[in-house]
């Protein structure tokens, strides 16, 4: 039985998918540990471009402020190791804010178990706070888009006023051990790199049998017509607050193995700037595909690490321009480039065929059926316009015009000899 072309797509995806898989593997064995770690926060990158993908690729939510769940999973992480650097004792940052004792919130962080749970948790309850604030009350669209990044400006103001339990702006760092490994060695290192790459092929086979279920066409059905979806009888916001709840979980994830790697976190990652950040991966990658916000993730964050040790002032005007060729020229993104061909071939057989096109379609079209204008800012394309037609005409129309109501409008002649036989009576 021979595939659609639907089925093709998705298994060459999934080829593509696990080639990328396949190449991260052999990363450690090839490259030194320096570019491992950092294609290893890339991986962290990739997980959220998959969580983002999901609910504005597959249901149309577009997010600016995601940076959130990212930085409540990796502040979650990073409260964990800080208490273990501390060894049990007072953070340095509290003690230079005059703390002689630790908050009874931050205690329980101490149990890593706790701490990893509070990972997904925490991102989870805010999104799901939020999620029925706005979802329930049919906010989406642009106006979801600005709250969401306000969120993430409130989020990082928020971490910088509190000095004295977040670090302020210079945030949370100087960790020593992760599960009683040191965070030094190459050992922990590569340890590390591998579990985000298990993490980073979880999520994608999560999402990618989510969207090949039943749950998955309300998703992409919410993003086509969510009117239609809600005639039907589906309640879409509860099916909204779940794919938003699910993506703020994947980024809390992401932002554990972040600050486990980096060594560091502050409310710079968590303001509007890394929001949109995330947003252009899966832009650049190709929204709705989940292969292509991985390609966008990694791809783009590889590109921004090389060019801005050659070029450190130029990146952000080179991305900008990726952008637009990206929205003009390419709307599905890197995963719409095998198209790019036949589009070429289609628009040059247009210009070439477009004129002596629109002279055979105005020679072969009835004048009284359609008056034919070719507009040259269409190519060449001709513009049909009927002419207009008193079937169409409703009842005042007939009230009106007495052609219409079945009186027949008098002719030529029949005016001429009308006039003449009034002549004679006058005479």
């Amino acid at each position: 039985m021979a595939l659609t072309q639907s089925s093709k797509t998705q298994r060459n995806r999934l080829v593509l998918a696990f080639v990328i898989f396949a190449m991260l593997a052999v990363v450690p064995a090839v490259l030194p540990l320096f570019r491992t770690t950092l294609i290893a926060r890339f991986m962290c990158y990739a997980v959220v471009a998959l969580g983002l993908d999901m609910i504005w690729g597959y249901t149309g939510i577009m997010s600016l402020g995601h940076g959130v769940y990212f930085g409540l999973g990796a502040y979650c992480m990073a409260m964990y190791l800080k208490l273990a650097a501390a060894g049990g004792g007072i953070p340095d940052f509290m003690q230079w804010s005059g703390f002689d004792a630790l908050p009874a919130w931050w205690t329980p962080f101490a149990n890593p178990a706790f701490a990893f749970a509070m990972v997904v948790l925490v991102p989870v309850v805010v999104s799901v706070a939020v999620g029925l604030l706005t979802f329930l009350h049919n906010i989406k669209g642009v106006y979801f888009s600005i709250l969401s990044q306000a969120l993430a400006l409130i989020m990082s103001v928020l971490l910088v006023g509190s000095q004295q339990y977040t670090g302020g702006s210079n945030g949370l760092t100087d960790f020593d051990t992760i599960l009683g490994a040191p965070l030094a060695s190459s050992a922990t290192k590569v340890a590390l790199y591998y579990v985000t790459l298990a993490v980073l092929v979880a999520v994608f086979a999560l999402c990618f049998f989510l969207v090949n279920r039943r749950i998955g066409k309300i998703f992409m059905a919410i993003r086509d017509s969510e009117n239609r979806v809600r005639f039907t009888g589906y309640n879409t916001a509860v099916f909204k607050v779940f794919v938003y709840a699910l993506s703020a979980a994947v980024a809390g994830i992401a932002g554990a193995l972040y600050v486990s790697q980096v060594g560091i976190i502050t409310p710079a990652d968590v303001g509007v700037a890394p929001s949109i950040e995330m947003i252009v991966w899966v832009a650049i990658g190709g929204r709705g595909t989940l292969v292509g916000a991985v390609i966008g993730a990694l791809l783009t964050s590889g590109v921004e690490t090389v060019a801005s040790e050659t070029f450190p002032d130029l990146w952000n005007y080179l991305l900008g321009l990726v952008c637009i060729v990206v929205v003009l020229f390419l709307p599905g993104g890197l995963m719409d480039l095998p198209r790019v061909p036949a589009r070429v071939r289609a628009w040059l057989n247009r210009s070439h065929t477009g004129g002596a096109g629109s002279l055979a379609l105005a020679a072969s079209c009835p004048a009284d059926v359609a008056a034919v204008n070719v507009d040259p800012a269409f190519d060449g394309a001709p513009a049909m316009q009927p002419a207009p037609s008193p079937a169409f005409s409703d009842d005042s129309s007939d009230e009106r015009d007495p052609a219409s109501s079945g009186a027949h409008a008098p002719t030529a002649g029949q005016t001429s000899s009308d006039s003449a036989s009034a002549s004679r009576k006058e005479a």
